[in-house]
C-alpha cells in the first residue's frame, strides 16, 4: 500500500508538469481552430453583412436558403465533378510516376525535381501561364489541336471543356507531391518480398506489382487519396484567375461561390453558412474514404 501511495505521489507532479508543457500548444490550437469555427457558426445564424451596424438572428434560415439556392447547388455539382476527375488522375498518375522513377539510379533525383516543380510554384502565377498555353488563338496547345484536326478549341470558354481543363491543371500540380509520397512507400517495401514472390512464380512486373507492391502500398494509397480529395475540394485559385466561375457558371465551384457571397456581395452570414456546409462535405467525405480504405488496407 505504501508503495502505491508513493507511486501516486510521484506521478501527480509529473502529470501537472506534462499538462503545463502541453497547455501553450493546446491554447494555441484552441485560438486558431476552435474559436474561429465558433465565430463562424454564430455568423451563420445571423444576417450579418460587412460593415452593417445591426445584426439580426435568423436561426437556420441561411441553411434553408442554401438548400434552395440554384447557384449553390450548381457549385456543389461542379465541385464534385472536379473532384471526380482530379482524384483518380492525381492518385493514378502519381503512382505511375513513382513506379517509373523508383527504379532509376543516376537520374532519379533529376526526375524528382522535375515532377516536384509544379508543387513548389505559385499556382496563381502558373495559372497565368496556363491561360496563355490554352489560349485558342495564341497558345502553343492550339498547334496541337490544329494538327489533330480539331481546329481552335476554347478550353476555358467552352462550358463542356472548362471544368476538365481546370481539373487537368489540378492534376498537373498534384502529381509531383503524390509521387514523392508513393516513392516513400515504395522505399519501405523490403526487397526480400520480391525475391520470395519470384520464387512463388511472380516473375513479371505486373505480377510483382499486384502481389507485393500494391497490397503493401495500401496505407500510403489511403493517405494520398484522402489528401488529394481534400485538395481537390479546396480548388479556388485557378477558377478565380482563369474563369471567374464562367462561362455561365460552368466552373463556379463551392469555394468560389463562398468567396463571391462573402467578399463581393458582403453577405457574411450567408457565406458563413456555406462555409460550414463546405466543411461538413469535406469531413463526411474524408471519414467515408478513411473507413472504406482502412478496411481494404487491413483486411484486403
Amino acid at each position: 500500500m505504501s508503495t502505491a501511495i508513493a507511486l501516486a505521489a510521484t506521478r501527480e507532479p509529473l502529470l501537472r508538469a506534462g499538462h503545463a508543457f502541453a497547455a501553450p500548444a493546446a491554447l494555441l490550437l484552441f485560438l486558431i481552430y476552435i474559436v474561429p469555427v465558433g465565430v463562424l457558426a454564430w455568423l451563420s445564424l445571423t444576417d450579418y453583412e460587412l460593415g452593417a451596424v445591426r445584426t439580426e438572428f435568423l436561426g437556420l434560415a441561411n441553411f434553408e436558403r442554401a438548400l434552395a439556392d440554384p447557384v449553390f447547388r450548381r457549385s456543389i455539382v461542379n465541385t464534385f465533378a472536379y473532384v471526380a476527375i482530379v482524384l483518380p488522375g492525381g492518385v493514378g498518375l502519381g503512382l505511375l510516376a513513382a513506379l517509373l522513377v523508383h527504379r532509376r539510379i543516376r537520374t532519379r533525383s533529376l526526375y524528382e525535381v522535375i515532377y516536384f516543380l509544379p508543387v513548389t510554384s505559385t499556382l496563381i502565377a502558373m495559372a497565368t501561364v496556363w491561360q496563355f498555353l490554352l489560349h485558342p488563338r495564341l497558345g502553343p496547345v492550339r498547334e496541337i489541336t490544329l494538327g489533330l484536326g480539331l481546329g481552335e478549341v476554347a478550353f476555358l470558354s467552352d462550358p463542356t471543356l472548362v471544368l476538365p481543363s481546370l481539373a487537368a491543371i489540378g492534376i498537373w500540380q498534384l502529381v509531383g507531391f503524390n509521387m514523392i509520397l508513393f516513392l516513400a512507400g515504395l522505399s519501405a517495401i523490403p526487397r526480400d518480398l520480391y525475391e520470395a514472390a519470384a520464387l512463388d512464380g511472380a516473375g513479371g512486373p505486373v505480377d510483382r506489382f499486384l502481389r507485393v507492391t500494391w497490397p503493401l502500398l495500401g496505407p500510403t494509397t489511403m493517405f494520398v487519396t484522402i489528401t488529394t480529395s481534400i485538395t481537390a475540394f479546396k480548388v479556388f485559385d485557378t477558377v478565380a484567375v482563369l474563369t471567374q466561375g464562367g462561362p455561365t457558371g460552368a466552373s463556379e465551384v463551392l469555394l468560389y461561390a463562398i468567396y463571391l457571397e462573402g467578399f463581393q456581395y458582403f453577405r457574411i452570414g450567408y457565406a458563413a453558412a456555406l462555409t460550414l456546409i463546405f466543411l461538413a462535405f469535406i469531413l463526411v467525405f474524408s471519414v467515408m474514404q478513411a473507413a472504406a480504405l482502412d478496411r481494404r488496407v487491413h483486411y484486403g
